[in-house]
């Protein structure tokens, strides 16, 4: 009796709320499903039909207030992450979708309740209302597991961020519709729909412009208070919209997300570390209220559904999706493979699932029949729809060739003029690259010679997910220093799982050894130490070149004896240098290896690689001493082929 009261407590129920929300979470992380799933899950095994350990009861009105924060948060952070650039090219699509779409699915919906479960038009109509939205929290992990295409992909993310607050608008002005059905109460809920979507976003875009403005001001905010500010600041938006406006927070915070992420690209304030934190607070309430809220929904309710709740949902997602989709994109300029893929794809998430239980909350209270049948209901299609696609929507990518080629390309930490000409040298032979680096001059020098470069910390994982880490051939480490190289290389090997990692050993300092960069799975980039800062500047003095050079023959034991003025290595240098290939060596400066060309395609050069007769190599030569360097080569076996234009125009150190 004692444990029973205690475990009823309500500072207890949200404790393990969100402990078992992470837990579940981290299981789906380690079984690759989608984390709903397991969410989903917990909430029905730990809730009151089974062990009866989290009580969602005992939070009373304290679950809505719950529900309203968590919500507020996890709509801004969606609008903070949608990438505006890309939906720019399908706007028209995307204008569709939310409204002819969200018309047709909310019409449909209601038909196909109306029909397989015998409810009356009111309930019916509730139930179209609340399948309009689509979860942006599903489908963002999910696009990124399934290595979808990026047009696709964004266009799946777009709507559910877009879909999100005009579906929970139209649900809550369609109840209160519900509960007083007469033509006042109908003219008075199209107010309110015009008023929540309007002026929520009006609040939206004051209070987000005012959000960017105290983010860009220099110093106004400490930096350690960044984060909390802006969380304070949403919930105090969502809060006050609602004040002012009934059902206009959810809009409000939505826009007001992304208008903080336009105002930022346009001052080119960095949002790393705020999108990271919304992200993992974002998590931390999607998992406690997917525990809560599945908890809150009896299994027998759900089992009463029957055959025909199966057919409902069966009905959505084989017609109702499809005739969204194909209606919505008419003449948007997508083809048929991904239209199909749209159709299949069209997971529910939390908000379906807040809604859907303030709706049974709200009927019981004012004794309309219905609620706890609608509330399953919804939650069986959430359920339904995120398996069915976690499941099945990489093999249907597959067989509609929308899956982003894998196994391709080069993510690079660096934009130096070292790192610049390596991403020049393998993109000009098949392998695109693609930097990234905090250093705001460095990438825009990249960008300006035409190469793809990202702007933030390469060792946080949302940076490496924006170069599409999970996609790449292999990353390269390209800074001076060691120990960040070696901390990036085990960084793409826990985010990609990559085998092909190389990182730069710098020959000025003799910290990280051959035998350390081995022990991580790891190889030398270049093959040998490098001073990346001296390569750098002799690049962006024009006072080195890189150039092609065919292997045309081999020379087993090269005679190779540096000028008497170059500096004796060490025993430490010796291990940097030890296992190079002898075509590759590069005595006192003279040149770096960077890229070999063989038959198999191009790849940066390490310690192992071992170029056969016939191979070509990027090289970098010192101009000051260009012919020794070429005496060198030609000694190697090497033949120039082709002068390589410079990169760097002459800019002062």
């Amino acid at each position: 009796m004692i444990l029973s009261a205690t475990l009823a407590s309500p500072e207890l129920t949200v404790g393990l709320a969100l402990l078992c929300g992470v837990v579940a979470q981290i299981i789906a992380w380690h079984l690759s499903i989608p984390g709903i799933v397991m969410l989903l899950a917990f909430g029905v095994l730990l809730g009151p039909d089974l062990a009866a350990i989290v009580r969602p009861e005992s939070l009373g009105d304290g679950l809505s207030l719950l529900v309203g924060f968590a919500v507020a948060i996890i709509l801004f952070e969606g609008g903070l992450n949608l990438d505006l650039k890309r939906l720019r090219r399908s706007r028209k699509a995307i204008r569709r979708l939310v409204t002819l779409g969200a018309l047709v699915t909310a019409t449909l919906a209601s038909v196909t309740a109306r029909l397989w479960m015998g409810w009356g038009w009111n309930v019916s109509i509730l139930f179209g209302t609340l399948v309009i939205v689509t979860g942006p929290t599903v489908v963002g992990p999910l696009m990124r597991r399934l290595n979808v295409e990026r047009k696709t992909a964004a266009l799946l993310e777009g709507e559910g961020v877009l879909i999100d607050p005009i579906g929970a608008i139209v649900a809550v002005v369609a109840l209160e519709i519900a509960l007083a059905p007469s033509l006042e109460t109908s003219i008075e809920g199209v107010k309110a729909l015009a008023i929540g979507l309007g002026g929520g976003s009006l609040i939206g875009v004051a209070g987000g412009l005012v959000i960017a403005y105290a983010l860009r001001v220099n110093k106004l905010i400490p930096h350690a208070l960044t984060n909390i500010f802006t969380l304070s600041a949403v919930i105090a938006l969502f809060q006050g919209a609602e004040a002012l406006a009934h059902e206009s927070g959810i809009a409000a915070v939505t826009v007001a997300g992304i208008v903080v992420r336009w105002r930022s690209k346009q001052n080119n304030h960095d949002l790393e570390e705020l999108q990271e934190f919304k992200e993992q607070l974002t998590m931390l309430m999607i998992g406690m209220l997917f525990v809560l809220l599945a908890a809150d929904v009896r299994v027998a309710d759900v089992r009463q559904l029957g055959w025909r709740g199966v057919a409902t949902v069966v009905t959505l997602m084989l017609l109702v999706r499809p005739a969204c989709v194909f209606l919505g994109t008419a003449r948007g300029g997508l083809r048929l493979r991904q239209r199909i893929f749209m159709s299949w794809i069209g997971p529910r998430g939390i908000v379906a699932a807040a809604v859907a239980s303030l709706f049974a909350v709200k009927m019981e209270h004012e004794h309309v029949a219905g609620g706890v049948e609608l509330r399953a209901l919804t939650f069986l299609v959430i359920a339904t729809t995120v398996v069915v696609a976690g499941l099945t929507g990489g093999l249907l990518a597959r067989l509609l060739g929308l899956k982003r080629r894998s196994n391709h390309g080069w993510l690079i930490m660096g934009a130096n003029a070292l790192a610049r000409e390596m991403a020049r040298a393998l993109s000009d032979h098949g392998q695109p690259a693609v930097m990234i680096d905090r250093n705001a001059e460095a990438a825009r020098f990249a960008e300006e010679a035409g190469l793809t470069v990202l702007y933030g910390n390469a060792l946080e994982e949302r940076t490496l997910r924006r170069g599409e880490v999970d996609t790449r051939a292999g990353a390269l480490a390209m800074t001076r220093n060691e120990e960040v190289n070696m901390l990036f290389a085990a960084r793409v090997q826990h985010y990609g799982k990559l085998e092909h990692v190389l990182v730069t050993l710098d020959d000025t300092v003799h910290g990280v050894t051959l035998p350390m960069v081995h022990a991580a799975g790891c190889r030398v980039l270049f093959g040998q130490g490098v001073d990346i800062d001296w390569w750098s500047q002799r690049l962006k003095r024009d006072a080195a070149t890189a150039s092609t050079w065919l292997l045309h023959e081999r020379v087993k034991s090269p005679e190779l004896r540096p000028p008497s003025e170059a500096p004796t290595p060490d025993m430490s240098q010796e291990v940097k240098t030890e296992a190079l290939a002898a075509p590759f060596t590069a005595p006192n400066r003279l040149f770096v290896p960077l890229v070999i060309i063989t038959k198999r395609g191009a790849s940066p050069v390490h310690e192992g690689s071992k170029p056969d007769v016939g191979d070509e190599a990027v090289f970098v030569l010192d101009v000051s001493r260009y012919d020794e360097a070429r005496a060198q080569l030609t000694a190697l076996g090497w033949r120039e082929s082709t002068r390589i234009a410079s990169l760097h125009a002459p800019r002062p150190s």
